[in-house]
């Protein structure tokens, strides 16, 4: 069973009463930057156990009738074509996905800002169509020049001012996006500065789930932070204007810093005077409150530290790339004091490999079991783990087959002589889609189909990349998989 490191009952309560206070400290409207994931928080379910994907939303459902939703996408995220790997969709649909899991909980959502808007991005400019053709507003704001070191110019009306007016009708307007760097708090502190320009009280908040202000800068958990932005060049460090204003040593990170100026010079134009000392004072985050267990989470961290390595490591040999993100992230996980060995299931896969001299695969079960799967003529080795980890989970004696012989010799002739597939070993959706089949007449496989929800959170390496198919189903069961950088086969050309 996994350890708990994390109260989320806490949180959802802590949380709840600080954004709260933050609110009637402003007396108009607040504009509430959430930074990470609201409805799937991956990352902090992944370096916090106990914090379940969906804390952050199962507690804006407490104000759900004084939210507004705004949901931003830079438009240079689009040119990039941006996905988001632990969905395996681009910003693009994952906008769309967010708008339908906002409106599904009744939230009501007013609006898409599209940032970094020129007139020359045509990929802005379709998905803009799309997004009028369904019905929202859509407004765009556009680069500045000199950000985020020229105030002046920021805090005008050739800064600022530029921006098109995102108009809203609730108290409390939450701005997200599908990923970092998407323009949030620009958005927030356009809408600021256009509320004064229209005689209206408005403040800013952030709520940034990482880096947690209130742990060590070098804690796990927030080099674990450190580890998932690579692609980004954020930086942890210590907060100098939180310092120099209160004395106290708290952690933020290089774009905050970088920005503060901005926000200060603005609360200063609008309001006379700033609310906030420093960028840690503007944010509502309590999660460093509700560890419960800091060394449950300090092995969490370290072991998504190594999944980030993994992750830069596999990517650069698909693009060919220089081993840019995976040498820094190497240091990390130095600074760290671990290796790529500390991850339980990589050590069981490369001897597996080594002794069949073919691919292998290792998952690390809830309670700490290691099954390990090999490559067969009839399985591939994912597929076989995959078989050999249900029956554990259900009790099952490892030798008894789930899977008849003449089953998937039957699957292995449609793919080969049929549709015509290279490959005749089972992929783990054929495996699972038999099982299934199995389940109706076979007792055996209905226990082991019954344990398929307790693989979500085990880990997962192969000495393989992995093909989209097998990503995909690891990916739908909640597995947390990593492969080693290398091709089962030496082709040029591979389908994605």
């Amino acid at each position: 069973m996994q350890k708990i490191g994390f109260d989320r009952e806490k949180y959802i309560a802590l949380q709840s009463e600080h954004i709260e206070a933050r609110r009637q400290q402003f007396g108009g409207k607040l504009y509430l930057e959430f930074g990470g994931k609201l409805f799937d928080d991956m990352h902090a379910s992944r370096v916090l156990p106990g914090f379940l994907p969906d804390n952050k939303i199962q507690m804006l459902e407490r104000i759900v009738d004084d939210v507004e939703i705004v949901v931003v996408i830079s438009a240079q995220d689009l040119v990039r074509n941006k996905v988001r790997d632990d969905l395996g969709i681009g910003y693009d649909a994952d906008t769309l996905r967010l708008i339908d899991e906002f409106r599904g909980r009744g939230f009501y959502v007013g609006s898409v800002v599209m940032t970094q808007w020129t007139d020359d991005n045509r990929q802005a400019k379709a998905f803009r169509r799309k997004l009028e053709r369904l019905g929202l507003r859509v407004f765009r704001h556009f680069p500045i020049k000199g950000y985020p070191h020229d105030v002046t110019n920021i805090v005008s009306d050739q800064g600022y001012g530029r921006n098109e007016y995102v108009e809203t009708t609730r108290d409390v307007v939450v701005v997200t996006a599908a990923g970092p760097g998407s323009g949030k708090m620009a958005t927030c502190l356009s809408q600021v500065y256009h509320d004064h320009q229209r005689g209206l009280a408005s403040g800013y908040a952030k709520f940034e789930t990482f880096p947690i202000w209130n742990l060590p800068l070098d804690h796990p958990v927030n080099v674990a932070y450190e580890a998932a932005t690579v692609d980004l060049d954020d930086v942890n460090m210590i907060d100098p204007f939180h310092l120099a204003a209160h004395g106290e040593q708290v952690v933020n990170y290089n774009r905050d810093v970088e920005v503060f100026p901005v926000l200060k010079a603005l609360f200063e134009r609008v309001l006379g005077t700033s609310p906030y000392q420093s960028p840690t004072d503007m944010g509502v985050n309590m999660a460093g409150y509700c560890i419960s267990d800091d060394e449950v989470c300090r092995e969490a961290s370290c072991q998504e530290v190594i999944r980030r390595y993994y992750k830069a490591l596999v990517n650069e040999r698909r693009e060919e790339l220089e081993p840019t993100q995976s040498d820094r992230l190497a240091l990390i996980m130095g600074s760290l004091g671990i290796a790529k060995e500390h991850r339980p299931v990589v050590l069981p896969a490369l001897e597996l490999e080594k002794r069949t001299k073919a691919p292998a695969s290792a998952i690390e079960l809830p309670d700490g079991r290691i099954v390990t799967g090999k490559t067969s003529p009839l399985l591939g080795n994912c597929s076989a783990m995959l078989l050999d980890a249900l029956k554990a989970l259900a009790g099952i004696d490892p030798e008894v087959k789930l899977l008849a012989v003449e089953t998937i010799e039957a699957i292995q002739t449609l793919k080969t002589k049929h549709l015509g597939s290279r490959n005749p070993r089972l992929h783990t959706d054929e495996v699972l889609i038999a099982l299934s089949v199995s389940a109706n007449t076979d007792e055996n496989a209905r226990r082991a189909r019954a344990e398929l929800h307790h693989l979500a959170g085990c880990d997962v390496h192969t000495t393989t990349i992995l093909g989209t198919v097998d990503e995909g189903i690891f990916r739908n069961l909640g597995v947390n998989v990593t492969s080693e950088p290398v091709y089962q086969h030496a082709r040029l050309y591979r389908k994605r």
